[in-house]
């Protein structure tokens, strides 16, 4: 593993410029470069390089990150691969973090596993392929398909044979237990050994980083499965892959869309029709680390599911996985085809402008969770109102706090008859209580108990007076978690937001905050994103934005918040005295929290000798604040 030390020392040395300058023709454009963006079709440049951010954005097609972040997606590297390049341009030797003899046997032996996984897969492919050419039938199928060789080689598709032991051809020791390990062979319970996969479209399963880790084959005669995958093995999880999507990563950031559809031939005929943005599911149910992998893709996701009432149920469940994922700036859609009709052989008999504009009539989420659940109750009765409230509530509370949230949570209301309020009150009192059952689990004999581990906390607001140094270690990871996967959710206070985007500007002064300035920042719970976010940073030692945004988890909020701070200020000028205009928010911050302290001491009357000392030291205070 390489240190995120290291990393950070790397994305300082670097200027992104120069890495992305090597791929794309840039120009000068005020403060920052401009050019044609290499991930979409432009004619007019919308790509932005920022030299004093260290990082680069397209107002196109969203494309954004950091120099690891470009060689990764404009050149397939993964990130190992990313860091040595950058590391060998500039002279740096990439460390390895300090291992334990058995961490470093146990990492050796799970590299040497999938490499002879990986080895035997693509020695079964090179079958696969070789036989297609030389089969008739297979072909023959694939031109039914309206499959032409120029796609079928895009996929890489290939024909598994009718003999019942053909990868003997390819595998001098057929009995090798690594073949069934890897899904190539069956042992039947008598010791025959045999080919998985016969008279079958063979589709090799291609993960993110280009690598094969398994096959899907479609059958072109009688028999059942229609479609077979491979089993699960140590570089194959059905449930975490989606297949197409390495084979169409440029059509997505194209399109700016991802399309989600139920079958390999689907994905393989729509790109035959230059619909070129389809993944799909490898047998399974929608699965959260589908949506995760599908929303660092893109912020627009359709699902396509037949219209029928195993379609719907599909999406049903997909709609139930996608609501922790919600959020503000991503759009959720689903499209129902004719009962008819899959995908495939929906644009095969109207044509991809067809599709098309089925595409752009489809449902945006909300509105296809209100309509499933008004048809599965009776809205002219109260009991029947009830129970559709019932139905709703754990849904509408797996929504992050949102704007999404409170729109579905208005529309919702106006369905059962219920106020905006009503409904407020209502889910309060719902997630109030299952709060109580999570907190009694907790307190069982031989769980944690619930203050376990928390640092104890008697005064939240604090006080400017106080000597005592805070404590500002930053918590685990469920503080920077996946956006969206913590049900309560929260936002940003406009106020918090700037305070941070200063600094973000500006990460010299994160490390000259004083222990007094935090405790202003403790004054309010509005400032504790505030707070958490300059522990992230301090941790860092990181110089630039870019290089922050690298160390912070991909998807998580404080990723998605640097992100969003950065490209907002892609063309905003720098500012002459950051610290000085941090200094002056605190001050602010201070003294109207003292001018409120102030307002409720003299509200209760000043009664007490320890209340007019009180008055005298804020008095005090805010003289010197002025």
């Amino acid at each position: 593993m390489i240190p995120d030390s290291f990393v950070q020392d790397l994305l300082a040395r670097v200027d992104v410029v120069d890495v992305v300058g090597k791929y794309v023709q840039l120009r000068k454009g005020g403060a920052n470069l401009l050019g044609l963006c290499p991930f979409h079709n432009e004619k007019s440049p919308s790509f932005t390089v920022s030299p004093t951010k260290q990082f680069y954005h397209c107002f196109g097609c969203g494309a954004h990150g950091t120099a690891i972040t470009f060689l990764m997606e404009h050149t397939g590297a993964s990130f190992p691969e990313a860091v040595r390049s950058l590391a060998a341009n500039v002279g740096m030797v990439v460390p390895e973090e300090q291992r334990s003899p058995q961490q470093q046997v146990r990492a050796r032996e799970q590299k040497a596993e999938v490499n002879r996984h990986q080895q035997v897969l693509e020695k079964a492919q090179a079958r696969y392929l070789a036989l297609l050419r030389e089969s008739q039938d297979a072909i023959a199928y694939l031109k039914q398909r309206g499959i032409t060789g120029k796609t079928a080689k895009l996929f890489g598709l290939g024909w598994s044979g009718h003999d019942r032991s053909g990868l003997k051809q390819v595998f001098d020791n057929y009995d090798d237990p690594l073949l069934t390990e890897a899904g190539l062979v069956i042992e039947s319970e008598d010791g025959r050994r045999y080919d998985r996969f016969r008279e079958r479209i063979m589709f090799p399963i291609i993960n993110a980083k280009g690598n094969l880790i398994g096959f899907g084959g479609r059958i072109i005669g009688k028999g059942e499965p229609k479609y077979l995958n491979s089993p699960e093995t140590p570089v194959f999880n059905k449930g975490q892959e989606l297949y197409g999507l390495w084979e169409n990563r440029q059509g997505i950031r194209q399109e700016g869309c991802v399309l989600v559809v139920e079958g390999y031939m689907d994905v393989v005929g729509l790109a035959q029709q230059g619909i070129g943005f389809a993944v799909a599911t490898l047998g399974t149910a929608t699965t959260p680390t589908h949506i995760q992998k599908l929303l660092r893709t893109s912020d627009r996701i359709v699902f396509s599911f037949d219209g029928d009432g195993a379609g719907r149920r599909a999406a049903w469940k997909a709609l139930n996985v996608c609501l922790p994922f919600l959020r503000d700036d991503i759009s959720l859609r689903f499209l129902f085809l004719p009962n008819e009709h899959d995908p495939d052989s929906f644009v095969r008999d109207l044509g991809p402008e067809a599709f098309r504009k089925e595409l752009a009539q489809s449902r945006v989420l909300s509105t296809f969770l209100l309509e499933e659940l008004a048809s599965r109750h009776n809205l002219s009765e109260a009991e029947g109102r009830a129970a559709c409230l019932h139905e709703a509530r754990p849904l509408i509370s797996a929504i992050p706090a949102s704007g999404i949230r409170t729109q579905i949570e208005n529309d919702f209301a106006k369905l059962v008859s219920l106020t905006s309020a009503e409904l407020l009150t209502d889910l309060a009192r719902f997630e109030g209580a299952a709060q109580k059952r999570q907190e009694w689990q907790k307190s069982l004999p031989d769980a944690p108990t619930k203050n376990q581990g928390a640092a104890q906390d008697n005064s939240p607001f604090g006080s400017p007076f106080d000597t005592a140094p805070v404590s500002f270690e930053p918590k685990p990871s469920a503080r920077f978690g996946r956006a969206g996967t913590r049900r309560g959710g929260r936002q940003v206070t406009p106020l918090a937001r700037r305070l941070i985007k200063l600094l973000a500007s500006n990460l010299e002064l994160v490390h000259k905050i004083t222990d007094q300035q935090l405790e202003v920042l403790g004054f309010s719970p509005q400032f504790a994103y505030v707070r958490e976010f300059i522990a992230f940073a301090q941790t860092t030692q990181a110089t630039h934005l870019a290089a922050l945004i690298q160390r912070a988890e991909p998807g998580s909020e404080i990723a998605n918040m640097l992100t969003g701070l950065t490209i907002d200020s892609f063309d905003e000028d720098a500012l002459p005295d950051p610290a000085a205009e941090w200094n002056d928010a605190l001050r602010k911050i201070e003294f109207e929290r003292l001018n409120q302290d102030k307002e409720n001491l003299v509200a209760g009357g000043l009664t007490t000798a320890a209340d007019r000392e009180r008055y005298k030291a804020i008095n005090a205070r805010i003289r010197l604040l002025k």
